[in-house]
């Protein structure tokens, strides 16, 4: 056990019986912080999760202030200050490449919470677009940065946020729900604080992909012990359905990210430390031109729903159809 840090076993969320299947061990790929983890399959609803884990008070430990998606996520001068122009050929390069990463349904500007909003960055977008933002952030030292840029941003777990003042139009949480020890308490609490026919939109790693099934546990976005549940779309679905949402659509984003950082860590471990493998495993944050060129293959993987990341629109169930 690693010292500072205490394990819990927990069973399934969805209230089966104890009835788990070893499915693979795995490091922390992401800081290489020691510990050696299993990820287990529920027999019963098929849903994988991350058994024996860290305890809410200790999983601190695992993210560090220079933790990756942190530091992504921050908003630049040019963006703060209303300078950064999006020129006519890229406006066309984005509608002529959608990659459904942060894809939201055509709703007018309202109240919109972000879930594991880091360092604001996308609040800072919405807010631009007419949104009344706010946010919830488990790093307080994220939370503060995004403080900085004037949003009101509750540090801490989703579980432990008040309640909100006037209820949201719309919840996003980007690559969040995995990271939640209790995804279902949580998302029931998202539910309440959503106006009638109010939306959530999140986007999680898809463990239903080629991608998990090739690579296992040097899968980019397995990331134990981060990532506590490692949904599919029909997990996924259910523990939405048990929260009160109804799934609307399902998108599978087109991107390679996950692939390409993928091949860096097997290479990594196979031959050792390069320059190569260390660009690989940067490719998620440092990609560039690059996925473009990668696009006609994400394409067609997502048609089929092989890529790495999906994203879900929802809408808040009556409670006939729960």
């Amino acid at each position: 056990m690693v010292s500072g840090v205490q394990l819990e076993d927990k069973q399934c969320p969805n209230g089966c019986e104890d009835d788990d299947k070893l499915v693979l061990n795995a490091k922390d790929i992401i800081c290489n912080l020691p510990g050696e983890f299993s990820v287990v399959s529920c027999q019963s609803c098929g849903l994988l999760r991350t058994n024996p884990r860290p305890t809410p008070e200790t999983i601190g430990f695992y993210y560090p202030d220079d933790y990756g998606p942190y530091q992504g996520t921050k908003v630049s001068q040019k963006e703060l200050a209303g300078l950064k122009r999006v020129s006519w050929l890229r406006k066309f390069i984005r509608k002529l490449f959608k990659f459904n990463t942060n894809c939201l349904p055509k709703v007018n500007p309202g109240r919109m919470l972000e879930i594991g909003c880091a360092s604001g960055a996308f609040m800072h977008k919405m807010a631009n677009e007419g949104w009344d933002v706010e946010g919830i952030e488990f790093s307080e030292a994220a939370a503060e940065s995004a403080r900085q840029l004037g949003y009101n941003v509750f540090a801490g777990a989703v579980e432990c946020a008040p309640e909100p003042l006037v209820k949201y139009d719309l919840i996003v949480g980007w690559m969040v729900i995995e990271h939640l020890h209790d995804p279902i308490k949580a998302l029931k609490k998202m539910r309440s604080w959503v106006k009638p026919g109010g939306q959530l939109v999140i986007s999680v790693p898809n463990a239903g992909s080629i991608e998990f099934r090739v690579f296992k546990r040097n899968w980019y976005a397995l990331q134990v012990p981060n990532h506590l549940y490692h949904f599919d779309t029909e997990t996924l679905t259910e523990v939405l359905r048990k929260s009160g949402w109804r799934t609307q659509k399902i998108y599978h984003q087109r991107v390679l990210g996950n692939l390409v950082a993928s091949l860096g860590y097997v290479c990594n471990e196979k031959f050792g430390e390069s320059f190569f493998s260390n660009w690989l495993m940067r490719f998620p944050l440092a990609s560039g031109r690059l996925v473009y060129l990668m696009y006609p293959l994400a394409f067609i993987m997502s048609l089929f729903g092989q890529t790495g990341r999906m994203t879900i629109w929802a809408v808040g169930a009556d409670l006939d159809e729960k």
